[in-house]
């Protein structure tokens, strides 16, 4: 079925389920809004969560974890990770393609530049207990979920080695022994159409099952000049069916498929600036455009929103998989069993140049996927002693096939003018680097976390897991070029090559040369934590945390700097363990009789050996080449408030904020800043970033603000509703604003003058009118049309051109949801 067809069915059946919502015998659904004692007064509704791997009161969960319900993610639009940092002020999210994307929170869990198969992130993400390894999967649309929780700071003792900046865990709804069907379409503009619908009920006494579908439909928010259409449009699908058996009150078996599909017309990134480097004046971006008569960017306004990339552009991001959950309660304590494959299949196009000439014409890496983890917990709750202990085991599968051609402009571009080949396009046109990328990654675990009850208001909590890593890397580059004679030769690095001092290979060799190398890592690591936690009142929870947590170590599979005789700088290829030391302490009140809650939490955050981009010269070589590495020491520190109000049935309002102070404390081997690449002196913003003493094209960036992070960041939100009667039908006319801030951020690994991102607010309205069966609601989302970056990056060549990850402009519609 075509993405339109789906689209249709699903608008087909919100329509059936509206009729039936609305007629007279409907059935009425239990509704989004918080119930409210009327004995007793309005106040903020409990919410549940499973942060500690059981079901508990959020106010009494003793870590810092913001919630977003099912209702609040519909109404505000929030339908990936992405919408979902406009509720979450210290949760980043930077996507560029879905293999390109980075999630950190507080500042830290990826590095900025280099994606890397050898490396992993530092927030995890689960899905109904699921670990997904990779970030892609963040990019698609959630599919019936019932609660998102951001769980801030390590979480290494219960969700593992790579929670250094915490986790997101993602709850879908269970199947239903009760019938039960909701529905949902949206309509805006830029032909924006969304359509989600689930269904529930009992397959028999002792079975029930749920089937749910999401669909998302928008031409692009760019125009391609060069093809005559829109870019950077969406189109995901996703499937989701689960089936619950329970064949006794103390066992239940839940297995759970899914399917996903992001196939748009993207991912392009936009002339932003040209920045003035150190290099010659010839090889800019100004004299080098100027090579080619007649060529003009067809905007140096970014917001006209107008691109004229020529190479193929695509972003078709595929993801599934089945799990099986076992829940079974022995003896004191429940057994729980979580087994799951999922795969990935990546297959971009891009044009890495970020003209319309013909540099590169193809720079795609297609990456496929198998993953299988394997979890047992055992969890006991007692009177003053409850735990959680488990084992688990995870195993990966990435294969990587590479493609990079060069074409008919790439001598002109790449080439050093003063040399005369930059002027023979034939030196460097179809230059074609194929790379075959192999990890296989292992992982097993023990872990426990135990809750001891000294007192009736006094908790101590010790966690431990231990981890055993090992990865298997395989790079292997083939470069082939045309020679001065012109036949085809591979372009190699050996010195002994006969070929070796041809002039076109010489030149090619500069741009990109074979490479084969084999790496392997293993690693043990222990991760532990202790947390204390007091009831001052029955509404006051007081505590505090150190945690020692690790992300595991890795392996460079982008290729790796040559060394004189032309073999890899293997001491490089691995990648060491980063290792935390992290200190919290908060408190969680409810107030005003529990129609308020206020939520505080100061942390800091220790991080040495962080996984960073790293120049440096290497022992042997005369070549300077980017890689993953380590900085040697991290530290990110900073206070959060969580607050939410419902003083009346009428009104309820939020707000969230944080400070986030996160430095380089010591990194001698940034990258250097587009300012001060190409030689010479610069000053970037900020703490100075000086040149290194090894070579000019590193910078010693201690003491700068880490890139991404905003030092404020804030949310907030109001809701105001009246009971009326319209229709026949009683229910609510309501009105809602939501609103965000983030303060100026450095979108460069080193910071520089021509990639910070200033300040900014984005404002969202909507009113409606809702019952208990329907909801009919109209929205606008940056509302002032803000015009903002959502990314600057460095292009490839430093050539002085910045590019731009745009975000969405003024976008507005009408949703109708059903339920029955």
């Amino acid at each position: 079925m075509t993405t339109a067809g789906l689209a249709a069915l699903l608008c087909a059946s919100a329509t059936a389920a509206l009729a039936q919502a609305t007629a007279p015998n409907a059935q009425a659904a239990a509704s989004d809004v918080a119930a409210v004692d009327e004995a007793e007064g309005p106040s903020v509704s409990e919410v549940t969560v499973t942060a500690r791997r059981r079901s508990e009161n959020v106010q009494e969960v003793p870590i810092a974890v913001s919630v977003v319900g099912a209702s609040t993610l519909e109404a505000q639009g929030a339908y990936n990770i992405n919408r979902l940092t406009q509720l979450q002020p210290t949760l980043q999210f930077y996507s560029t393609n879905p293999r390109n994307t980075f999630i950190n929170i507080r500042g830290i869990g990826a590095p900025f530049g280099l994606t890397n198969d050898g490396f992993e992130q530092g927030v995890g993400i689960y899905i109904d207990q699921v670990y997904y390894n990779r970030i892609a999967s963040a990019t698609l649309d959630f599919v019936d979920v019932e609660q998102v929780e951001v769980l801030r700071g390590p979480q290494g003792t219960l969700y593992g080695k790579n929670t250094t900046a915490g986790a997101i865990n993602i709850t879908t709804r269970p199947p239903s022994f009760e019938f039960e069907g909701k529905a949902e379409v949206s309509l805006g503009n830029y032909g924006f159409k969304q359509g989600k619908a689930s269904v529930s009920g009992p397959l028999s006494e002792t079975v029930a099952a749920r089937l749910s579908v999401s669909n998302t439909d928008r031409r692009g928010t760019i125009y391609n000049v060069a093809t005559n259409q829109h870019v950077n449009s969406q189109d995901n699908l996703g499937v989701r069916a689960t089936v619950l058996w329970q064949p006794s009150d103390d066992l239940n078996f839940t297995l759970t498929g899914d399917y996903n599909l992001q196939n748009p017309i993207c991912c392009a990134q936009i002339y932003a600036r040209v920045g003035t480097t150190q290099r010659a004046l010839n090889r800019q971006y100004a004299a080098l455009t100027a090579r080619f008569p007649g060529y003009r960017v067809p905007s140096t306004n970014p917001f006209d929103r107008l691109t004229d990339l020529d190479a193929p552009i695509a972003a078709r991001n595929e993801h599934g998989g089945v799990s099986g959950k076992v829940e079974w309660d022995v003896g004191p304590g429940t057994l729980t069993s979580v087994t799951a494959w999922r795969y990935w299949d990546w297959g971009p196009k891009n044009d890495r140049d970020f003209t319309g000439l013909p540099v590169y014409t193809k720079v795609n890496n297609p990456t496929k996927q198998d993953q299988y983890t394997q979890e047992f917990r055992y969890t006991y709750d007692g009177e003053s002693l409850n735990f959680v202990a488990g084992l688990f085991a995870f195993h990966q599968k990435i294969r990587t096939s590479g493609v990079q051609q060069t074409g008919t402009a790439a001598s002109a571009w790449l080439l050093a003018p003063t040399s005369a080949l930059s002027n023979n396009p034939a030196v460097l046109n179809n230059l074609l680097a194929e790379n075959d990328i192999r990890l296989d990654n292992t992982s097993v675990a023990a872990f426990g976390k135990v809750n001891w009850k000294v007192s009736d208001r006094f908790t101590v909590s010790p966690g431990i897991r231990i981890n055993y890593d090992k990865k298997e890397g395989l790079y292997d580059s083939v470069v082939t070029g045309t020679a001065s004679t012109g036949a085809r030769v591979k372009v190699s690095n050996d010195p002994t090559s006969p070929l070796f001092s041809d002039p076109w290979i010489a030149a090619q060799r500069g741009v990109q040369a074979s490479q084969f190398f084999e790496v392997d890592f293993s690693d043990w690591n222990v991760s532990y934590d202790i947390n204390l936690a007091y009831e001052i009142t029955d509404d006051i929870n007081a505590y505090a945390t150190y945690a020692r947590s690790f992300k595991t170590g890795g392996v460079n599979l982008n290729g790796v700097p040559s060394l004189a005789n032309g073999l890899p700088a293997l001491e490089v290829a691995k990648i060491d363990p980063e290792k935390v030391n992290h200190f919290e302490a908060g408190l969680k009140t409810q107030l005003w009789d529990r129609r308020a809650t206020f939520n505080l939490s100061a942390f800091y955050t220790d991080i040495k050996d962080f996984q960073a981009s790293v120049i440096s010269n290497i022992s042997g070589s005369n070549v300077l080449r980017g890689y993953l590495a380590n900085a040697d020491k991290a530290r990110t520190k900073g206070v959060e408030f969580d607050l939410s109000v419902q003083p009346s049935e009428r009104f309820s309002a939020y707000a969230s904020g944080a400070y986030t102070d996160a430095k380089w404390i010591k990194f001698v081997d940034a990258p250097c800043p587009p300012e001060l690449v190409g030689g010479g002196t610069g000053t970037p913003p900020g703490p100075p970033a000086t040149p290194g003493a090894n070579s000019p094209a590193n910078c010693d960036v201690s003491g700068q603000r880490m890139p991404g992070i905003s030092k404020w960041a804030f949310s907030w939100g109001a809701e105001y509703n009246v009971p009326t009667t319209l229709l026949g039908r009683e229910g609510e006319v309501y009105a809602g604003y939501d609103g965000n801030y983030r303060s100026k951020f450095s979108s460069n690994a080193s910071r520089s003058i021509y990639t910070d991102i200033d300040s900014y607010a984005l404002h969202n309205f909507r009113v409606g009118f809702r019952t208990d069966e329907f909801n009919i609601f109209g929205w606008v989302r940056n509302a002032f049309d803000e015009e903002y970056f959502e990314s600057l990056a460095v292009t490839p060549g430093n050539t002085g051109l910045i590019s731009a990850q745009m975000p969405d402009p003024r976008t507005w519609g009408l949703t109708l949801k059903a339920e029955f």
